[in-house]
C-alpha cells in the first residue's frame, strides 16, 4: 500500500474471545498488517462470546504491539447480543462502536462476523470517507442459522428459513422480512468471500451484490513451531482439528476406527457436540480426544499425522484446517462438499471423497504408502507457499482496497 493505513476490524469474535477458523484468520491478518507498517484497531464483543462459552483463556492469544483491541461488554450479559439477533441492530453496544469509529480517521473499516451485532452496524456513520469492506466468513447474509444446515439435520437444499429456524431451535429473525439488510449493505463498498464456492452460493441464493474472492492464509511455519519433534501419538494416526459440532462430521468417521486396525484417529478441539462424540466413541481404543490446544502446540499434531481428515457435512466457506496441514507438509482428505474440494483441487495436496467406503480406501492407501503421503504433502506445501501465505494474501487485499479508494470521493 502506498502509505501506512488505519484499519478498524469489527467482529463479534476475536481471540481469545473466539472459536473457529475465521477468528484465527482475523488475528493473523491484524498481525500481518501491523508488521507491514499499518495501524490496526479491533472492536469485538465479549457478550457475544459468552452466549456460547463461559470460560476464556486470556493468555492464549497475546495482543501484538500496534493493535488496539476494544472489548465490548454491555453490562447486560447475553441480553445485548440476543436483542441484536432479533432486532438486527447493535443494541446496547452501537453507541460505543460509533464513538470508537469517530475517535480516529480510519482509512479502512472492515466488517467480519457481525451476526450478533445485526446488519444495521454496517450503516454506522463516520465523519470522514473510509473504505468499507465486509467478509462473508459464514453464510449469515443468506441464512438465519449462518451455516446452511437445514432443520439441524442436513445441508440446505432450498430456503425454508422460518420453519428451519424453529426446527433448529433458533427464534426466527423478523428483521429478515424487512428491508433492513438491503438498506444496510448499501454502505458497504466491497464484499469479500474466502472461496469461489461461497461466492456462487450467495449468488444462487439471491444476494445481489458482487463478491470478490480473498482466500485465507497461514504463515509459513518455522523455528519451534515447525513440529519436527517427537510424534505426540505412539501409532500412525489421522487427525481432525476443529469445533466439535454435528456439522463438522466427526460422528460420520468414527466407524472406521472400531476394532483392531493399523492407524488411529486423534481429535483436537471441543464444543457443544463433544459429549455425544465421547459417548459414540466409548470403548474405541483407536480414538483419542485431545481437547482444545493452543495454536503453538498444534504443530507436532499436524506434522506427524498421516493426513488431516475434514469430514464436514455442510457447506464450509473455506476449510482453513486444510492449508494449516499443508503448511506442515501434511496431506488432507476432505469431504467433497462446499468449498473443501476447491482447496484440494487447486493444490493436488490430497483426496476428496463422496462416500464412507471411498474415505476408508483413501485412508488405507495413505497409511500403507509413505511415499504417496510424502508426495501429496509436498504438493500441498508448495501450493501453500504460492497461494495461501501472507504475501499473496496482502497483495490481493491491497489491490481490492486501492480499487475501491480509486472510485471513492476524497471528501
Amino acid at each position: 500500500m502506498s502509505r501506512p493505513l488505519r484499519f478498524c476490524m469489527i467482529s463479534i469474535f476475536y481471540p481469545p474471545y473466539s472459536f473457529g477458523g475465521d477468528s484465527i484468520y482475523l488475528y493473523r491478518l491484524c498481525a500481518e498488517l501491523v508488521q507491514a507498517g499499518h495501524e490496526v484497531d479491533v472492536i469485538h464483543c465479549a457478550d457475544s462470546y459468552h452466549v456460547f462459552m463461559s470460560t476464556v483463556d486470556v493468555n492464549a492469544f497475546p495482543v501484538s504491539d500496534g493493535i488496539t483491541v476494544h472489548k465490548l461488554e454491555s453490562g447486560f450479559g447475553m441480553l445485548a447480543p440476543l436483542l441484536s439477533h432479533q432486532l438486527g441492530r447493535p443494541t446496547l453496544r452501537g453507541g460505543k462502536v460509533a464513538r470508537i469509529l469517530a475517535s480516529k480517521k480510519y482509512d479502512v473499516i472492515h466488517f467480519h462476523n457481525i451476526s450478533l451485532f445485526g446488519p444495521a452496524i454496517l450503516k454506522t456513520p463516520v465523519p470522514y470517507p473510509a473504505v468499507r469492506l465486509y467478509t462473508a466468513h459464514e453464510h449469515w447474509l443468506i441464512c438465519p442459522v449462518n451455516v446452511l444446515w437445514k432443520n439441524n439435520n442436513h445441508p440446505c437444499d432450498k430456503p425454508t428459513c422460518f420453519s428451519c429456524s424453529l426446527r433448529s431451535k433458533r427464534p426466527p429473525q423478523l428483521w429478515r422480512y424487512t428491508p433492513l439488510l438491503e438498506q444496510s449493505i448499501k454502505d458497504v463498498d466491497l464484499f469479500l468471500t474466502p472461496s469461489h464456492f461461497c461466492r456462487e452460493m450467495h449468488r444462487s441464493r439471491g444476494f445481489q451484490r458482487e463478491m470478490q474472492v480473498l482466500p485465507y492464509f497461514v504463515p509459513p511455519v518455522e523455528g519451534e513451531s515447525d513440529g519436527r519433534g517427537d510424534s505426540p501419538h505412539s501409532r500412525p494416526y489421522f487427525l481432525f482439528v476443529g469445533r466439535l459440532e454435528k456439522i463438522k462430521g466427526v460422528q460420520e468417521i468414527l466407524r472406521h476406527f472400531q476394532g483392531p486396525g493399523d492407524y488411529d484417529l486423534v481429535v483436537v478441539g471441543g464444543g457443544l457436540y463433544q459429549r455425544q462424540l465421547h459417548e459414540q466413541a466409548a470403548g474405541m481404543s483407536r480414538v483419542r480426544f485431545v481437547g482444545w490446544l493452543n495454536q503453538s502446540h498444534l504443530g507436532r499434531y499436524y506434522r506427524h499425522a498421516v493426513a488431516v481428515v475434514v469430514p464436514s457435512v455442510t457447506y464450509e466457506t473455506f476449510g482453513i484446517i486444510i492449508i494449516e496441514a499443508f503448511a506442515y507438509g501434511t496431506p488432507a482428505i476432505v469431504h467433497d462438499l462446499g468449498s473443501l474440494p476447491e482447496v484440494v483441487e487447486q493444490s493436488g495436496g490430497g483426496f476428496t471423497y463422496r462416500s464412507q467406503d471411498e474415505l476408508r480406501q483413501q485412508m488405507d492407501r495413505l497409511a500403507a504408502d509413505p511415499e504417496l503421503r510424502r508426495e501429496l504433502g509436498e504438493r500441498g506445501h508448495r501450493a501453500h507457499i504460492e497461494k495461501w501465505t501472507p504475501e499473496p494474501h496482502l497483495r490481493l487485499y491491497q489491490q481490492y482496497i486501492e480499487d475501491v479508494r480509486d472510485k471513492k470521493p476524497t471528501s
